[in-house]
């Protein structure tokens, strides 16, 4: 490299640094008059998994070793515009679920924040279907979200309009980024999305690019972290795949049916407690005509202290296939224990950021039909789960 060049890298590198705030790993600067800031963040959950319900058959080991999410990306901010982009690392490099992106690509929108009723989003989104869902992945009570989450619409490319804190005035702040209930407003809220097919979902499958759409309507309602309900309804059309699609080298000979998923939440923050609840109902599973399965899910999380954190979930779901009608039950019991924790306080926002470095322990009991299940995924035998999460 030329000396000139070196001394060109070497003052760009000096004045980026300048700019940075080391510990938010945040940059801010000026377009034109306008203020700008630039965020950089990521997280990795490392994880030990054991028992008959991990482990399979043909093998041998006590322990599985691996990595549920390892993600690095950046927001951007200036004005009323604003960018995500979300990677992951043990994601694949290629768009196997037909969305439009790579799936180890989360997130990718532009948003503009007209005011706080209207924001538009364009890009790689969460739909707006299924309250655990749009809950982000380093904020959850357990170690997973469990197999309900398979009958969430997941991401996909499209455009979607939202509104935040609309009703009882200036409650909290809107930023543009919204895709759930991140803060504790007072008022309503809402979610308007067309996109491509849900190819990410559980329920979805053969999608591609163009093939078809998915409409999806969300409404939620909040009173500080004392109470939050959402309630959301979505088709994805076509859920198997268009009329010509190969399967397996074999054209499929007519259109399949559209996947229709109803979702509804609700979550109550209570001092040193956290109660959830959330139901699905949907049907045609993967464009099977009468394919339905709907679940509902109870979780429990308390502090015992400030590292110490208990936490319960329970997964109850019935699928009904051919006319064949069965149950599945998954119970999530465990601890949170946090390290180095960054505060003392109780509230939902204050419990977020003692999220960096967590270790979460669940041992999951299933029940039900296990061995004729019928619906998406599911624990069908007893696990014991193990994570690390370190997030900045």
């Amino acid at each position: 490299m030329k000396t000139a060049t070196v001394k060109r890298v070497a003052f760009l590198s000096i004045l980026l640094l300048s700019t940075i705030d080391l510990l938010a790993f945040d940059m801010k600067g000026k377009v034109g008059e306008q203020d700008s800031k630039l965020q950089i963040f990521g997280f990795a959950q490392l994880e030990a998994r054991g028992g008959d319900g991990v482990i399979k058959d043909d093998q041998d080991a006590d322990v599985k070793f691996g990595a549920q999410r390892v993600r690095l990306g950046w927001k951007y901010s200036v004005g009323k515009v604003r960018g995500k982009v979300f990677l992951d690392f043990n994601q694949a490099h290629d768009d196997k679920s037909g969305v439009g992106l790579p799936d180890m690509v989360k997130d990718a929108f532009a948003s503009y924040l007209y005011n706080k009723a209207l924001a538009i989003k364009v890009g790689l989104i969460k739909e707006p279907l299924g309250m655990g869902f749009t809950t982000p992945g380093w904020n959850l009570d357990v170690v997973e979200r469990g197999f309900d989450k398979q009958l969430a619409f997941e991401r996909s490319m499209g455009v979607m309009l939202s509104g935040r804190d609309l009703g009882f005035g200036n409650s909290g702040k809107v930023n543009g980024f919204e895709m759930g209930h991140e803060r504790p407003w007072k008022g309503f809220g809402y979610d308007l999305m067309i996109s491509n097919q849900a190819g990410r979902s559980g329920a979805v499958v053969n999608a591609n690019p163009g093939d078809a759409n998915a409409y999806i309507v969300r409404v939620l309602f909040d009173w500080t972290e004392l109470f939050h309900a959402e309630l959301s309804y979505g088709v994805s059309q076509k859920a198997g795949g268009i009329e010509g699609t190969e399967i397996n080298g074999v054209p499929l000979s007519s259109d399949t049916k559209d996947y229709k998923a109803l979702n509804f939440g609700v979550d109550s923050h209570l001092g040193k407690g956290n109660v959830k609840f959330e139901y699905f109902d949907a049907q045609n599973l993967q464009g099977v005509d009468n394919w339905d399965e709907s679940t509902f899910s109870i979780t429990g999380t308390y502090f015992i202290s400030d590292e110490l954190e208990l936490a319960s979930k329970h997964i109850q779901g019935t699928s009904k296939k051919d006319g064949v009608e069965t149950d599945l039950g998954n119970t999530y019991i465990g601890f949170n224990y946090y390290l180095e924790p960054a505060n003392n306080k109780m509230d939902r926002l204050s419990k977020k950021k003692k999220n960096s470095h967590r270790i979460q322990i669940n041992y999951v009991m299933a029940n039900g039909d296990r061995d004729d299940w019928n619906g998406l995924k599911g624990y069908r035998d007893n696990a014991v789960l193990a994570q690390y999460q370190f997030k900045f």
